[in-house]
């Protein structure tokens, strides 16, 4: 399934593949060197529970870094729904290779798979609103732009990359800049001199008053932080459309409907990247 991005995933798959190999492998894979340099082993990954798939480039780059001649051939997209016990790929390559590339590999498959399936359940239980769940900044120490791959995968959308790609002005930011008014103006700015960097800019609200405060300093992306349902309600109703509403804070796959039903436009969840079980994926040597 192809993903429409606008950040650099060729050059991340790259450093991560490189970073996990460098980790794990270091001077050396001692145990691997049991096994006699030109023997070739032929492999197969297998899901152990369903899911959805994703980070194949990342295990074909580990694979490949290792033996630039091995054969991966996949049965499922990055994207696609997996079952239980279903043959995901089937690789043939050097063994020694395929012993230390393995680890890795499955590492980014499994954790990814994770993140893509997560992001699916919510995505699948805003079915039928005009919601999106989108994710956070809330992810793994040099993994963002996989994880965030990875949500979109899952059919989530991405909030802002970083702190540099855009503004969100937050209850510190507003404390600090002496208002929602004064951070505002501060914001424009800012992003008038970051150019094209800055995609948008919005703001963290905490009730009905400071919504209006926003509105009335022309945002157009609004946070509606740890609302309870029926704020919600009468937000949408008070902004009528003016803004892009978003809600945060606390949301889970059980409360998600719900949120969505009061009328925002998106849904901001932290545990899609952050609190992530990984995917039960296996691989196994055949004869």
């Amino acid at each position: 399934m192809p993903i429409d991005l606008d950040y650099p995933l060729a050059a991340e798959i790259t450093r991560n593949v490189a970073a996990a190999l460098a980790e794990d492998i270091g001077a050396g894979d001692l145990t691997a060197s049991l096994i006699p340099a030109d023997r070739v082993a032929r492999a197969r990954v297998i899901s152990r529970e369903a899911g959805v798939l994703c980070g194949r480039s990342w295990f074909d780059r580990c694979v490949t870094s290792l033996d630039p001649d091995a054969e991966i051939t996949w049965n499922a997209a990055d994207g696609d729904r997996i079952t239980a016990d279903q043959l995901l790929c089937e690789i043939r390559a050097n063994a020694r290779a395929l012993l230390s590339a393995e680890r890795s590999a499955l590492n980014f498959l499994q954790l990814l798979s994770a993140v893509a399936s997560k992001a699916r359940a919510y995505a699948d239980a805003l079915a039928g609103t005009k919601a999106q769940v989108v994710d956070t900044r809330k992810t793994l120490p040099g993994l963002r732009i996989a994880q965030k791959y990875a949500v979109r995968c899952g059919g989530g959308g991405n909030h802002r990359l970083a702190l540099w790609d855009a503004i969100l002005i937050k209850e510190n930011h507003i404390h600090a800049a002496g208002g929602i008014r004064e951070a505002m103006a501060a914001a424009r700015i800012a992003a008038g001199q970051a150019g094209d960097r800055c995609k948008f800019i919005q703001v963290e609200v905490e009730s009905l008053e400071e919504l209006r405060v926003a509105l009335d300093a022309g945002a157009m992306m609004i946070l509606l932080d740890n609302f309870t349902p029926a704020m919600m309600c009468d937000a949408t109703a008070f902004n009528a459309g003016r803004a892009v509403l978003e809600a945060s804070g606390n949301v889970t796959l059980e409360t998600i409907r719900g949120i969505a039903e009061t009328g925002v436009d998106r849904i901001s969840v932290g545990a899609l990247t952050k609190d992530v079980k990984a995917l039960d994926l296996s691989m196994r040597f055949v004869k």
